[in-house]
């Protein structure tokens, strides 16, 4: 019996050459409950969006190179800078997903995610 995968899209490269992570090493984790249409992030490392209308969230890449997301609502996500993963300019989040974001170089890369959708 042999199986056929169809409609996968090929792997891609999201990093290329040489490139620089700050990652704070004594950085106490902050978390903060977002329940407003808009936010800016400052220096949380967590967000939790939630409420009964849509938010967009601006990343901060001067204040915070890390930050996890958490949409308990739909969630749009926009870099103050670049792109994300270097095509995208915004990401939109269904209820339920979360997304971890690193800022490298001018963009944000997206490292860990579930339930997204590219906008």
């Amino acid at each position: 019996m042999s199986f056929k995968i169809a409609n996968i899209s090929p792997r891609k490269t999201v990093m290329k050459g040489p490139q620089t992570i700050s990652i704070p090493v004594n950085k106490k984790p902050v978390s903060k409950i977002i329940t407003t249409p808009e936010y800016k992030v400052s220096n949380e490392t967590l967000l939790i969006v939630r409420g009964d209308q849509e938010s967009t969230i601006t990343l901060n890449s001067f204040d915070n190179h890390m930050i996890i997301v958490k949409s308990l609502t739909t969630v749009l996500v926009k870099p103050d800078i670049g792109k994300i993963d270097e095509e995208w300019d915004e990401l939109v989040m269904e209820k339920g997903s979360c997304v971890q974001l690193f800022f490298v170089d001018g963009n944000w890369y997206i490292l860990s995610s579930d339930g997204l959708k590219m906008g």
